[in-house]
């Protein structure tokens, strides 16, 4: 049975992060400043519930950027299994090596289960000033929709 992971919630201070997305190439949440960055937590690349995720979300990358946001995956699995699993999926936005220490990020974000020693599935969307305006967490076995990252994001760009 897994655990209830308690993702932070809306006007916390995102965590910090700097994490590999390729090798010596990192993502920084400091980078992404000026504009919203989803932050999508999932368990692991070849997990059939993310791969679906991931492939959706991939779908959709033309509206995130419609709307000036990044859109970053986080997951406890090494970088050579992102790039690897991008490649084969045709995920083209960064997927991140939560794993020095494992998990130590989606612990910050309050998203690690510790029984299924995995990340949880969850979703951020954190504004140019770096405060979360959006959280939620998912089952294990749903895939979130992308309506409400949407919609959250045009009411942000609208508040300007």
């Amino acid at each position: 049975m897994e655990d209830q992971v308690r993702p932070l919630p809306v006007g916390t201070p995102a965590p910090s992060f700097a994490l590999l997305r390729s090798p010596g190439t990192r993502l920084t949440l400091a980078g992404a400043a000026g504009r919203p960055l989803v932050l999508l937590f999932y368990p692991g690349d070849w997990e059939p519930v993310s791969q679906e995720q991931l492939r959706r979300y991939q779908q959709f990358l033309a509206e995130f950027e419609r709307l000036e946001a990044g859109l970053a995956a986080i997951a406890p699995d090494s970088v050579w299994c992102h790039l690897a699993f991008a490649r084969e999926q045709g995920v083209r936005f960064p997927l991140l090596a939560d794993v020095q220490p494992h998990g130590a990020v989606a612990r910050a974000y309050g998203v690690w289960s510790e029984a299924d020693g995995s990340t949880g599935r969850a979703l951020f969307i954190i504004d140019g000033t770096g405060i979360i305006r959006w959280s939620r967490s998912y089952p294990l076995n749903l895939v979130p929709s992308v309506d409400a990252l949407l919609t959250v994001l045009e009411r942000l760009r609208a508040a300007g």
